[in-house]
């Protein structure tokens, strides 16, 4: 049976909505071919998604001995964190709320053809 290797990211201060552009363009692809694809991602969430997949990557190999070139990115997805509330203060008195979105990112790997 296929063992699930996950790896999280949590608190990302960019909005999920944002980053799932990123998501969808690596999900279900090898992890080879995935981590070439965010090399050259063109969103500021493109290097975070990088990060994480590298991770994902090392404790695949470390941890339980698979290949990279075995791995497939099964799950991608982004969920939304706690939204901190700002404010600013506008004229006449009025209240100009600012909300600062974060996201969860989480990544399951599983090895190919098991």
């Amino acid at each position: 049976m296929a063992q699930d290797i996950r790896a999280e990211l949590t608190f990302l201060p960019q909005s999920a909505q944002k980053v799932r552009l990123v998501l969808d363009t690596v999900r279900g692809k090898s992890a080879v071919d995935a981590l070439e694809t965010l090399r050259f991602a063109n969103k500021r969430a493109g290097s975070d998604v990088l990060k994480l997949l590298r991770s994902a990557v090392a404790n695949a190999e470390e941890n339980f001995g698979v290949s990279r070139d075995d791995l497939v990115v099964a799950q991608i997805f982004a969920n939304e964190a706690p939204t901190r509330k700002w404010r600013r203060f506008g004229a006449r008195g009025r209240f100009k709320p600012i909300l600062r979105r974060q996201s969860h990112i989480t990544v399951v790997l599983r090895e190919r053809g098991s």
